[in-house]
């Protein structure tokens, strides 16, 4: 992999290639030019790359071939600038951030802007200052921003650690960090909280982006206060009217397919019908697991999808490139096929489907029909960043029964609802039956028990409560130390047995995922690296994923990739009722309330 110098650097180089007065080190010929700048196809253009940068783009580079040239014919396939996922979390994948890019970049990647605030809630700025470091090394541009929410919301959740203006304003100064990540502590930033505001004016004072995220259906005051607090962005939109009204306050609406977040068809429309200005929209993921990544793809994907709503290939694909490289001040570095900018492109025989024969990565080819070919060592994780499932002692069924009042032969409950394909869930509520003092759960209903683990400080602390949509008709308990954002460890079962084996199991392990039946393990992914990564291969890890969601489906899941919707129960600043380390929260007023109505 050839060091990529500063364009101050090699301009010169660049002005003599396209002079004819030097010759390019790669030369592509006879491609279809995807301008993103213009928004047209420019047929029978040739591109000449020079240390890593394009250097010429126009009708003939001849006079930038020299003896020592490569020269590949594109033969009238389509160039195309590589993809950028505008808001993602590596440790979704389960994977490192190496392995992440072995995984993406055949599927067009070759940009990414990660906000590491999972592993940052287990290990602190000592996690995020390891995926930074481990970010830098690789052969396409993975930039960090610094995670903002440290816990999400402190009073409500209780993380492995905390961090704050302090350590956002020390992390600005790092090589690699890009922003402040999303901000969604919403309610602090419209209350003018001070810690808030603090990372916010730090971020900015670096003269960086600050990514937003305003997860409530609310659009009065609340909303403009928050945008009012300088997120110049938002990705938890779900509706056209969210899409329209983050827009119009001068942030960029950025559009989410991940594994579990359909999001796009719906918002797009702001673009499609209503004829909002698409260079205000960006798209990403947010959260990809290995399987999706293996098999489905990454950002290909996503445009993929957006262009099957109705939106131009040009325009979908600048909403993945362009838009994305200008919303991070980053437009004259990547995210088009212009002279200067990295040497970042896809060879492409099909646009409208996106068919990828080929992708450079700083005019290297890094990727073609036949796999890799670039070589990636696997980063060093330390010891520290491997041991942090802290549980007090194994635990028994009896940690999982839920006690109703004296006296009480039936209960109103409050149940989590989880929602197929979206992140927030729903307030319901059931009347439950009361068997020797012990809350039962209704499988026939579909209501099972939840639990969060704590696994930090090794309090043994747990919270009981009860969720449904899962569809578990079987004797059952699916554990994960994958827990946003906090990651303790949620287990969610129909037998309280197999819920106190499955932690264990965890505890174990070292941290992972895994479904148990009749105390029988049905499937494990083992996350070693802070409960939330394996550093295995992609495609054993989503061999691994696979079994895990079979094994769900065995026990009578039906919920499109389950294990996403498992992984947010206890994300306290997505409405509508969550779960925490000190109880149950109901996030659209940000309180703790009893189980029991």
């Amino acid at each position: 992999m050839n060091e990529l110098k500063p364009w101050r650097e090699t301009a010169p180089r660049l002005v003599d290639v396209a002079a004819g007065r030097t010759p390019a080190d790669l030369v592509v010929r006879r491609a279809r030019w995807v301008n993103v700048h213009s928004g047209e196809i420019v047929p029978a253009t040739d591109i000449a790359v020079s240390a890593g940068r394009f250097a010429y783009c126009g009708p003939d580079a001849g006079h930038c071939i020299g003896d020592e040239t490569e020269v590949v014919d594109a033969a009238g396939r389509y160039i195309v600038p590589g993809l950028c996922d505008a808001h993602m979390h590596v440790e979704s994948g389960m994977l490192t951030v190496t392995e992440f890019a072995r995984a993406v970049i055949p599927h067009g990647t070759t940009t990414m802007f990660i906000d590491p605030h999972e592993i940052a809630n287990v290990l602190g700025l000592a996690g995020v200052r390891l995926m930074h470091d481990e970010a830098m090394g690789l052969p396409v541009n993975v930039f960090v921003q610094m995670p903002s929410c440290v816990p999400s919301a402190p009073g409500l959740e209780h993380a492995g650690a905390e961090l704050g203006a302090a350590e956002v304003a020390e992390a600005m100064a790092w090589p690699n960090i890009i922003g402040l990540g999303e901000v969604m502590n919403f309610p602090g930033v419209a209350a003018a909280d001070e810690k808030m505001m603090g990372e916010i004016a730090a971020t900015m004072a670096a003269h960086k982006t600050v990514g937003g995220h305003y997860a409530s259906p609310d659009l009065g005051p609340s909303f403009h206060a928050y945008a009012a607090g300088g997120p110049a962005d938002d990705h938890e939109g779900t509706r056209m009217i969210d899409a329209i009204a983050r827009v119009r306050q001068g942030m960029k609406a950025m559009l989410r397919l991940g594994s579990a977040w359909y999001d796009v068809a719906e918002q797009i429309r702001a673009v499609t019908e209503m004829g909002l200005d698409p260079r205000n929209f960006i798209l990403c993921t947010d959260d990809c697991h290995s399987g999706t990544l293996v098999h489905d793809g990454h950002m290909d994907r996503v445009v993929r999808h957006a262009i099957g709503q109705g939106l131009r290939p040009v325009t979908a694909i600048q909403m993945a490139s362009l838009n994305t490289a200008e919303h991070f001040g980053l437009a004259r570095e990547l995210g088009s096929i212009a002279p200067g900018r990295r040497a970042d492109f896809l060879l492409v025989s099909n646009l409208a489907e996106l068919k990828i024969d080929a992708v450079f990565g700083r005019g290297e080819l890094l990727s073609d029909a036949d796999g890799l070919k670039t070589e990636m060592p696997p980063f060093d994780y330390p010891e520290t960043a491997r041991h942090t499932v802290n549980m007090k002692r194994d635990l028994t069924a009896e940690d999982f029964e839920i006690e109703a009042p004296k006296g009480e032969k039936k209960v109103k409950a409050r149940i989590i609802g989880v929602i197929e394909n979206q992140a927030p869930t729903r307030a319901l509520e059931r009347t439950l039956n009361v068997e020797d003092g012990i809350v039962q759960m209704d499988r026939k209903k579909d209501v099972c028990q939840i639990a969060l683990v704590e696994r930090h400080r090794a309090t043994g602390g747990v919270t009981n409560g009860f969720v449904t949509g899962f569809g578990y008709d079987r004797k059952c308990a699916v554990a994960a130390t994958v827990a946003h954002d906090s990651h303790h460890m949620i287990v969610v079962g129909t037998n309280r047995k197999d819920m106190a084996a499955a932690a264990n199991r965890l505890r174990e392990a070292g941290g992972g995922v895994t479904v148990f039946h009749k105390g029988e393990e049905l499937a494990l992914v083992e996350l070693p690296i802070a409960g939330l990564m394996s550093d295995e291969p992609a495609e054993i890890v989503a061999e691994k994923a696979a079994r895990m969601v079979e094994a769900m489906a065995e026990m009578g899941c039906t919920l499109n990739n389950a294990y996403m919707q498992h992984s947010l129960l206890a994300l306290v600043v997505i409405p509508e009722l969550r779960i925490s380390d000190i109880g149950i929260v109901d996030v659209r007023t940000f309180e703790k309330v009893d189980l029991f109505v």
